[in-house]
């Protein structure tokens, strides 16, 4: 089956997002969508995984259920499926889990503080992030606000932070290490020294790792 990105891709992704071993760990993969990432967390042998999805599965996202069900069925799969919305996580129903997975969302959501601070609580150990980030070169937390369409002429995305920002929020939510792939996009000497050519800042995708 012929997906929106190609195999090749996605598992370079993945080695960057299970950089460590998953052996025995609880994960939660939140906005799992096809569940790429969820199987590919029980076939590296975590113990338990949880999918949950609202905005793609019911929700305004324009993507379905389906991948993830054909997928699912194809591996025989034990992952289990909720259909709840991000901030709707609550660790005293869920419990916590070693490793949360937070992939390509915030920038879909209107409110990515909150967002992450509910992924954040879902996690007693590791949080990981991937997502759209902008004004690299800023030297303060910020976010870049799109206008509609904007960005991959999509209405529903939103906001790009920059990785000040993620890793202040970050902080706030109880991280103490943090760590960002590709890692030039989190290197302050670069980014003091590109703060006069900022106008000509892109948006670049990244992998954010956060430690309790």
């Amino acid at each position: 089956m012929t997906g929106i990105k190609p195999f090749e891709g996605l598992m370079a992704e993945a080695d960057q997002i299970f950089d460590q071993p998953m052996e025995g760990r609880r994960v939660l993969d939140i906005g799992a969508w096809d569940g790429f990432f969820s199987f590919e967390a029980e076939r590296r042998g975590a113990a338990e995984v949880l999918a949950t999805d609202h905005f793609c599965w019911s929700g305004e996202g324009w993507g379905d259920k389906r991948g993830f069900d054909h997928a699912h069925a194809r591996f025989g799969s034990k992952v289990r499926a909720l259909d709840l919305d991000v901030e709707a996580h609550r660790p005293e129903e869920l419990g916590t889990f070693d490793t949360v997975l937070l992939l390509g969302v915030l920038y879909h959501v209107t409110d990515p503080y909150r967002t992450l601070q509910a992924a954040a609580a879902m996690s007693h150990d590791h949080l990981v992030i991937e997502t759209v980030t902008a004004l690299r070169h800023e030297q303060q937390p910020a976010m870049r606000l799109f206008t509609e369409l904007e960005l991959d002429r999509d209405s529903t995305n939103y906001w790009a932070p920059n990785i000040l920002a993620l890793r202040e929020m970050c902080r706030r939510f109880g991280f103490t290490r943090f760590a960002v792939k590709p890692a030039s996009l989190d290197n302050l000497g670069w980014r003091r020294l590109a703060m006069p050519f900022r106008r000509k800042d892109r948006y670049r995708r990244a992998i954010v790792h956060a430690w309790r």
